[in-house]
């Protein structure tokens, strides 16, 4: 196992030092400290940028630049000299954005983003040696990665296809003209999502800027067709991650004991990224941006940038249910540059891309390859057996039960190393458990028949490939 951090890296001071005395009392990281007092002033400064600087009341320059200040002041608080990083792969890829063919910007923008993001993963490992215990610039590069390469293939798809090539989603987001530099900075660096996400579209968010957001949801919807016409972070020490390499748990504790413990472990890793993820999509819905539309109730729905699902984590029976309402604007990144575009192994692809953007620790290699794993496997019993649970109610139960129980410890299993980060503790982990879930999923792989799903729903249907089926 990789040695302890120096204590001077576990409370390094990266951003501003005027909370310094706070996070001594508190016993909490300084980093930390500044990353909650950014989030929470973003909260207020959200309600009072949609009272003050609404559409209503002053322009979109106004609305943007404001955005962008208060984004770029929040980096500089939380992380110093470190944000110089963030700015630096911003100024590039507007550079991209602006010299590029609309053939090429997405491949350019992609692989300068994805490759200065792998740079300064790297660098950390070398500089901190697996020791970055707190909130670090990272984070926010990450995000802006996200939105980097997301509003490069939109513009890609505006600019550089045609419209009878796209899906009806690519359709809809499609960008027809490249964004001026204020709206580029100001989608990237804005205050409501630069610390912590998440990611989202530049179409919503220039809607959102200049007013246009709600009534466009709302027109989603057939609003008036149906009747109405107004618009009315320490991670908890009880268990921790350390203990899975201690000779009591490797040598000493039985399987299930091994098992459980895992279990509580990984989810005593859980409320930092939802205290996170809910505080930021807060933020937004405070500012008015999270509004996605209507239920088919009439209520209104605030989660177009929702990041997670709590209820749906904690009660997954699949594999898939889990990462479909874990990190949701990171997945459906993934979905829209990779998984749905690739000709070829798509999960696999996918996976190794998330494992990329995620950093270059081993841990998180091992996590998506055991993932890759898992997620065959489990897709494969489902197509083979669960049909044979469908035909009461009581068996349904039965294997809800079964299925979620196999669902927690499956993925307690495989994110263990995401949080491990280095490989000798990985592999003492995994020795302790006899490697049992690697095994069973490659028997499952194996054996198992592979029989197709009943709906294929990784490639977009594009009005082409609805031409071609009418020919064929």
């Amino acid at each position: 196992m990789a040695a302890e951090p120096p204590p001077s890296l576990s409370y390094r001071t990266t951003g501003s030092t005027c909370l310094h005395p706070l996070s001594e009392l508190l016993g909490i990281p300084l980093d930390q400290v500044n990353f909650v007092a950014c989030q929470l002033f973003a909260l207020f400064a959200a309600f009072w940028f949609r009272s003050y600087l609404s559409p209503g009341k002053t322009s979109p320059d106004v609305r943007h630049a404001f955005a962008t200040i208060f984004g770029i002041c929040f980096v500089i608080f939380c992380f110093g000299w470190y944000s110089v990083h963030l700015f630096v792969l911003v100024l590039m890829c507007y550079g991209i954005m602006v010299t590029a063919s609309t053939s090429n910007i997405h491949r350019c923008s992609f692989f300068v983003a994805m490759g200065y993001l792998t740079i300064c993963h790297i660098s950390r490992i070398y500089i901190f040696h697996y020791g970055i215990l707190t909130t670090d610039f990272s984070g926010p590069l990450m995000i802006v990665t996200q939105k980097i390469t997301t509003l490069a293939f939109q513009v890609h798809d505006g600019l550089g296809r045609k419209a009878e090539d796209l899906s009806t989603e690519q359709r809809r987001l499609a960008v027809k003209a490249k964004p001026s530099f204020l709206e580029y900075v100001s989608y990237l660096l804005n205050f409501m999502s630069v610390i912590a996400g998440p990611c989202n579209n530049f179409k919503e968010y220039i809607a959102f800027i200049e007013g246009r957001h709600t009534h466009m949801k709302l027109l989603e919807v057939n609003w008036k067709e149906k009747g109405f016409h107004s618009l009315p972070e320490p991670s908890p020490t009880t268990f921790p991650v350390t203990c899975l390499v201690d000779d009591w748990f490797v040598h000493k504790a039985n399987f299930l004991t091994r098992l459980c413990y895992l279990y509580v472990v990984m989810q005593a890793s859980k409320p930092k990224y939802y205290f996170a993820w809910t505080l930021a999509d807060a933020v937004n819905n405070a500012a008015g941006f999270g509004f996605s539309g209507v239920d088919k109730n009439g209520n209104f729905c605030w989660d177009l940038l929702s990041n997670l699902n709590i209820w749906k984590i904690e009660t997954a029976t699949s594999f898939k249910m889990y990462l479909e309402n874990w990190n949701i604007q990171t997945a459906t990144w993934l979905k829209r540059v990779c998984y749905e575009r690739v000709p070829w192994h798509p999960t696999v692809l996918t996976f190794i891309l998330s494992a990329l953007w995620h950093g270059v620790y081993p841990g998180y290699y091992f996590t998506f390859l055991t993932g890759i794993l898992v997620t065959l496997a489990a897709r494969t019993v489902r197509n083979n057996y669960r049909h044979y649970f469908l035909s009461s109610k009581a068996l349904k139960v039965v294997y809800d039960i079964v299925t979620w129980a196999a669902t927690q410890l499956a993925v307690s299993y495989t994110v263990a190393p995401f949080v491990m980060l280095a490989v000798e503790p990985t592999i003492s982990l995994y020795k302790s458990m006899y490697f049992y879930l690697h095994i069973i999923s490659l028997l499952i792989i194996l054996f198992l028949p592979i029989k197709p799903q009943a709906h294929n729903q990784r490639r977009p249907q594009t009005l082409n490939s609805v031409n071609k089926k009418k020919i064929d």
